[in-house]
């Protein structure tokens, strides 16, 4: 009786986790900002969202358009029109800039029709998790 081969369907296999491997890192938003670290978990992921993103220098990009000032209330406005208002904006801000553009940003975002706006930060990874101290159990002293 013949038996199927399955060597090269283990072949093709590994070769595309392989691809796979290599590109996921590079599916990462393009413009490089030094976020604030958060003990915040992770929200789940949109289908198709919005990053606008803030360097440190105060550009302003859309996903990896960099923006004329003032031309983001307008560029939102037509996004929103084109895939709507229920969708996300993610908010990517240097941690170098004042709270202030920020803020300023988010409320050109909302001057744009959008209301779910979230900020993106990096997990905390420099405090470790410590477990907190058992406080001492009370003992009864007895007098000799």
């Amino acid at each position: 009786m013949a038996e199927i081969n399955v060597t090269p369907m283990v072949d093709v296999m590994l070769v595309l986790l392989i691809i796979f491997m290599v590109t996921a890192p590079l599916l990462v938003a393009g413009v490089p900002v030094d976020l604030p670290d958060s003990k915040a978990g992770a929200l789940k992921a949109d289908d198709t969202p919005v990053q606008v993103s803030l360097d440190a220098k105060g550009g302003v990009f859309i996903d990896d358009l960099k923006l004329a000032p003032g031309a983001l209330t307008a560029k939102l406005a037509a996004i929103r029109e084109a895939r709507g208002a229920d969708m996300r904006v993610y908010v990517r801000a240097d941690r170098k800039l004042d709270y202030g553009s920020v803020i300023g940003v988010v409320g050109e975002i909302s001057a744009a029709g959008f209301s779910k706006v979230a900020l993106v930060s990096q997990p905390d990874v420099t405090r470790a998790k410590v477990a907190p101290v058992a406080a001492p159990a009370a003992t009864d002293a007895v007098a000799q």
